[in-house]
């Protein structure tokens, strides 16, 4: 195998002519250019200098070998240059996956101090809610991916194999129309007395939640309406048409015009966390991007 320390001994030899001129120019002794230049010639199994007196001369081999030698050592340097300075966060890229209403709150906050500290650092943003967005990381469709899992429910094992960075707690609250009954409730207000209301759905894993924590209650709610959009939620909330809970993460995602935030007992949590594979989580821009998602859940209201 030819080593690029050595095309670059055998460059310096081609260029000045004699082993002694090489070994000054690249800083070592005689006796060491004359030994890198054995174990090269081994390597290629064929001479490629010819020795005449005190100067060198190139046999047809060393010529291709010098000619090859620029480009593959040009090459080795770019390389070099470019992985220093991804490891050095003055270069990379992180394709980032976030629920929707992640992505309205703790992605902008993180991407912008992101940007602030590394700007050479670049991330693209896909929205996918879990575990659809888990299965993009394993499957290598992304670097970073936003989940969620609600307390004391089972899939939070799901993750055993990915490096987990816990980012808030966000709560659940009620949404109901300003003119209802409860919307001026001081404190929290018991699930059970919404159950006779119609219901207004999110995305299917927090509506499978909704259906859990009301039977909880001893109840099955009546959903009239079901959608995955959280500014939809609160426009059917707030025209009337119904009561919602809903992440308070996703209520600070939009204006609640209309609707009221309740909140409710017992507690409902989610937790909130950033994902990646073990590999990856060595890699700079990587867990740069973890670290400015971490500081943006400490700041969110939902984390308070």
């Amino acid at each position: 195998m030819i080593e690029a320390r050595h095309l670059r001994v055998l460059r310096a030899v081609a260029s000045t002519g004699s082993f002694s001129a090489a070994g000054r120019e690249l800083g070592c002794t005689q006796p060491a250019v004359s030994q890198q230049m054995k174990a090269l010639e081994a390597s290629v199994g064929t001479p490629l200098l010819v020795r005449t007196g005190r100067e060198m001369r190139l046999t047809q081999a060393g010529e291709a070998l010098v000619r090859h030698a620029a480009g593959i050592i040009a090459g080795l340097t770019a390389a070099e240059e470019e992985v220093a300075a991804i490891a050095g966060l003055r270069a990379g890229r992180v394709r980032l996956v976030s629920f929707p209403s992640g992505s309205s709150t703790l992605v902008p906050t993180a991407l912008a101090a992101l940007r602030a500290a590394h700007p050479g650092t670049r991330v693209s943003l896909e929205e996918a809610e879990p575990p659809k967005s888990v299965e993009l990381l394993r499957e290598g469709d992304c670097d970073v991916a936003l989940a969620f899992g609600y307390e004391g429910a089972a899939g939070a094992e799901e993750w055993d194999d990915l490096v987990v960075r816990p980012l808030l707690t966000d709560r659940l609250v009620a949404l109901v129309p300003e003119g209802h009954r409860l919307a001026r409730t001081e404190g929290a207000v018991a699930i059970g007395e919404l159950a006779r209301e119609s219901w207004i759905a999110g995305c299917p894993r927090c509506r499978g939640q909704l259906v859990e924590v009301c039977e909880g209650a001893g109840f099955t709610p009546r959903i009239d309406f079901a959608t995955d959009d959280y500014p939809a939620v609160v426009g059917l909330v707030g025209a009337g048409l119904g009561v919602a809970v809903l992440p308070q993460l996703a209520v600070e995602s939009v204006r609640p015009r209309g609707a009221r935030t309740v909140a409710l007992e017992p507690a409902v949590r989610r937790e909130i966390v950033a994902l990646t594979l073990p590999d990856l989580a060595q890699v700079p821009a990587v867990t740069a991007t973890l670290d400015e998602l971490a500081r943006a859940g400490a700041r969110q209201p939902a984390a308070r």
